[in-house]
């Protein structure tokens, strides 16, 4: 099944099936993208949240600290608090690396796409976000 493009007078350009299956990849990449772009912020801003509460941790003359555990509140001592807010800090540092991998292969292939595609219909696709 093959389908034609054509844009301002431009000659006729015929969509192959494997076209229309790299135009389709490109769009889910770039789907994909703009979620791991807003995931990479909301962790982000996570991991300056926990650093401000590890400041805080240290500015405290207490010995206890409430600390949160889904709705509720219960009492640790200083030391604990720390090494639970290292350990969860350590493993938003770790999802935002793994999300930055993925973003960088996503781009990868979708600039290998781009020029698949733009050098088949040349300016007759667009392929920006």
């Amino acid at each position: 099944m093959s389908q034609s493009i054509t844009q301002g007078g431009a000659a006729e350009q015929e969509v192959r099936q494997e076209d229309q299956q790299r135009i389709n990849t490109f769009n889910k990449l770039n789907s994909r993208l703009h979620e791991l772009q807003a995931g990479v912020k909301a962790k982000k801003s996570e991991l300056e949240d926990l650093e401000d509460a590890g400041n805080e941790l240290m500015l405290l003359d207490d010995d206890q600290v409430r600390f949160v555990v889904g709705e509720s509140f219960y009492h640790a001592g200083t030391e604990e608090t720390e090494e639970q807010l290292q350990e969860v800090t350590s493993g938003v540092e770790q999802e935002i690396s793994n999300m930055n991998k993925e973003l960088l292969e996503i781009q990868e292939s979708m600039a290998s796409l781009k020029k698949e595609l733009y050098g088949r219909f040349g300016n007759t696709i667009n392929l920006e976000e």
